[in-house]
């Protein structure tokens, strides 16, 4: 039952009170007249004139009994435990102009660096469940692309909409960590993660990577550090005095020795991506490592409760009937 249907039937209480009021109101008077009713006052009431308000009291209990029937009351009658995992993970995913290097192969095809990571993250996401992720963009600034949630639908849109160029060029590591760092600062939970993907050094920003590698670790968040793309000269897109893409081979850093320094300093690990497979292995190990167990109670089957209160009310206006044209029965 939907929570509207059930505050409508709720609803119905409010006619108990009314119901006692009109009896209180206009209950019937006696209609046979006495000349004088002096001698009556001095007889005692009978037990059946005290019990007369029990037909009101029981038309009340068939009403609420009723309504209760109306609510559709179930009982859980299969108790199961499960065991569920759940943790608060931000993914931080660079998006400065490096990750245009197109030394990844995915089905087949080669793709720049980004569009291989949002694929591989895509499937980490689905992978999931129970866990509350978000996610985190950074270059020359780093901003919340996505707060925690447990809404994958929305989550894997925002992942869709991240692109090179959204934020100014630039690496800004630092940042990068401490913007996730932000979101997961007041949150209570066993577990917080952080996945931080870059391919490049850090050289922008207004915070310093070791700087925020000791804020993880003073509120207890483990950092994953990823370092993606080939080593050596890779091949990155350009356009020709025609307009035609063209290939420029270039040499693009890693700083393999910080991001490390970032993993340790947390209690989480390096990782270094050179292809497409290498980086699903790296967040397939991660998706391993980072399991929290915790025990659900759940019910998987329930007795419908509302037949027991119908067959109550209708006892109970039974009784009233039977009473009324009985034992309690009373004058016109």
């Amino acid at each position: 039952m939907i929570f509207s249907d059930l505050i409508n039937i709720v609803w119905i209480f409010i006619f108990v009170p009314v119901v006692i009021w009109v009896y209180v109101k206009h209950s019937p008077q006696g209609r046979i007249k006495y000349s004088s009713v002096k001698n009556l006052k001095r007889l005692k009431p009978s037990n059946n004139l005290k019990a007369r308000h029990i037909l009101i009291a029981l038309r009340a209990l068939a009403l609420c009994l009723l309504v209760l029937a109306l609510m559709r009351p179930q009982k859980g009658i299969e108790e199961t435990k499960v065991r569920s995992e759940g943790i608060d993970i931000v993914l931080g995913v660079d998006v400065s102009g490096s990750m245009m290097a197109e030394d990844f192969v995915l089905k087949g095809e080669r793709k720049n660096r980004l569009e291989a990571v949002k694929e591989v993250v895509r499937d980490f996401i689905k992978k999931r469940s129970n866990d509350r992720i978000g996610l985190v963009v950074f270059a020359g600034a780093a901003y919340m692309q996505c707060p925690l949630t447990l809404d994958y639908g929305v989550l894997l849109k925002f992942l869709d909409r991240i692109d090179i160029g959204m934020v100014e060029d630039g690496t800004a590591v630092g940042d990068g960590l401490s913007t996730a760092l932000a979101r997961l600062k007041d949150v209570d939970s066993k577990s917080k993660v952080v996945i931080l993907l870059t391919d490049g050094i850090n050289n922008a920003g207004r915070v310093d990577p070791d700087h925020a590698a000791e804020m993880a670790h003073a509120i207890g968040v483990k950092v994953y550090t990823i370092g993606a793309g080939s080593k050596g000269e890779v091949p990155y897109p350009a356009r020709d005095f025609f307009g035609n893409k063209v290939y420029q081979w270039v040499k693009i850093d890693v700083d393999d020795a910080s991001l490390q320094k970032i993993a340790e300093v947390t209690g989480g690990r390096y990782f270094r991506a050179t292809d497409t497979e290498k980086l699903k292995e790296i967040y397939s190990e991660i998706d391993r490592l980072e399991r929290t167990k915790m025990e659900i109670t759940s019910y998987g089957d329930y007795r419908e409760l509302f037949p027991l209160f119908a067959l109550f009310a209708m006892a109970a206006m039974l009784i009233e009937v039977v009473l009324r044209n009985t034992v309690l029965r009373t004058l016109p």
